[in-house]
């Protein structure tokens, strides 16, 4: 799709960085949110037939549907609103990446999280529903947290999970807040805060519900 039914051009609202890879060693992601679905089609288009992996994050439906009208074969994962071309993840590399999910409502941007440091050249582990309030279920995958290179801890409410994990292991932990709460939650600040205030060492905050940030950062620390 060369132009869109308007006949706007891909340069009249993006400018693809296709030399992130060589310059910074990770390739450029497309945002999704706040395009139109004719703008990520125009630009899946423009992504076709480079050679490194192009993720697309935050799609909706009719995102997703744009994207796969012209790279029908790429992966889709709707629950974490990720896309990745091409479709299959080079072979791992470098550390294990853990994520954790504190309860199912954190999954959509824990797998965000997990599937980004997968295409960013990871091998990962998703581990869910071991929130604090059952504190048993993340002692049970000790073995597991203490043999990743980086385990990412994604959990709204009261944001308590980090701590618990950086207590416990000797990896660095990357704190991934997400919006899941009550009303005094405020949409994940709640969760932000506790983080940031996180009384273990080795902590590493995100932006709330950042699924991406959390991953990109983890395959960083994780590299060979």
């Amino acid at each position: 799709m060369a132009e869109s039914a308007r006949g706007a051009s891909l340069e009249t609202f993006a400018d693809l960085d296709h030399n992130r890879t060589k310059r910074r060693g990770y390739p450029e992601a497309i945002y999704c949110a706040g395009k139109t679905p004719e703008q990520v089609a125009m630009i899946a288009a423009a992504v076709r037939d480079q050679p490194h992996v192009t993720l697309f994050t935050r799609a909706s439906k009719q995102h997703a549907a744009a994207i796969l009208s012209e790279l029908p074969g790429a992966f889709h994962d709707q629950e974490a609103g990720l896309l990745a071309w091409p479709a299959d993840p080079s072979a791992p590399s470098g550390g294990l990446v853990a994520v954790l999910a504190a309860g199912t409502s954190d999954l959509p941007m824990a797998k965000e999280a997990q599937l980004t440091a997968r295409y960013l050249g990871r091998s990962t582990e998703l581990v869910v529903d071991v929130g604090v309030a059952g504190l048993h279920r993340v002692l049970t995958r000790l073995d597991l947290l203490r043999r990743a290179r980086v385990v990412i801890v994604a959990a709204g409410m009261d944001g308590a999970l980090p701590s618990v994990v950086a207590g416990l292991i000797e990896a660095p932990v990357v704190a991934l807040p997400t919006s899941v709460g009550y009303g005094a939650a405020f949409e994940g600040l709640a969760a932000l805060l506790a983080m940031l205030n996180a009384c273990a060492p080795g902590v590493a905050v995100v932006n709330i519900d950042n699924g991406y940030g959390a991953g990109h950062l983890a395959a960083q620390i994780a590299a060979p």
